[in-house]
């Protein structure tokens, strides 16, 4: 109930407050500096894909945050970036 209803539900949807992409922006971030590089942290990149992030700026945000959260972790990102954008 939490995830589903207050989170996706009422979180997110608060545009008028920060929009769709730069909520993905943080989230990329904030899962990246926990090192999370499942298949949840998959569903986020491809969600801030979708919300108009484009490849030239993940790229971007990975490197730099990649100075705060650690070169490892942002490796781990990069991979799974380059899977999701690829094709473009």
């Amino acid at each position: 109930e939490l995830n589903d209803d207050v989170l996706f539900g009422e979180v997110w949807s608060r545009e008028g407050q920060l929009s769709l992409r730069d909520r993905s922006l943080v989230t990329v971030v904030a899962l990246m500096a926990q090192g999370l590089t499942d298949e949840s942290f998959r569903y986020h990149l491809t969600t801030a894909k979708k919300n108009g992030i484009t490849k030239e700026e993940i790229a971007e945000v990975v490197t730099h945050a990649a100075f705060y959260c650690g070169w490892p972790k942002a490796w781990a990102v990069f991979r799974m970036a380059k899977d999701i954008w690829g094709e473009d």
